[in-house]
């Protein structure tokens, strides 16, 4: 099976080794997003304004692979504090639809940048 490198300016760019997201076998693996903007620059503020961010650098991945947010089959959520798991389920409900991406929602000890949320997705093409 064949692998396609997914890169696009419209989310920021990878801080580690590893791509924005592969394409393989009719899926997008997108990594996990956090709420940088294109530039580099930290989204301040509540898990609300930074899950808007997170969710707009998806949409770009996602776009730049082909797919969108309508074709999310499965998310994987990290909160920096599960309290904010209402506030952040508000503002993720305004980007996916019926029928909903299967999902896990953890809370963990840290994130990269010491951000409030991160996520990542599979999506069909």
């Amino acid at each position: 099976m064949s692998q396609q490198r997914v890169q696009t300016d419209q989310a920021p760019q990878a801080i580690g080794p590893y791509s924005q997201a592969i394409v393989a076998g009719g899926l997008v693996f997108c990594s996990g997003q956090i709420p940088l903007t294109s530039s580099g620059e930290l989204v301040a503020g509540d898990v609300e304004a930074q899950t808007h961010q997170v969710m707009k650098n998806l949409g770009a991945v996602l776009e730049a692979a082909g797919s969108s947010y309508a074709k999310i089959v499965q998310t994987t959520c990290y909160l920096a504090d599960m309290n904010d798991f209402p506030a952040f389920n508000k503002v993720y409900a305004e980007y996916v639809r019926e029928p909903f991406p299967a999902r896990a929602t953890v809370q963990v000890a840290r994130l990269p940048r010491d951000v409030k949320v991160e996520v990542a997705c599979i999506a069909l093409l």
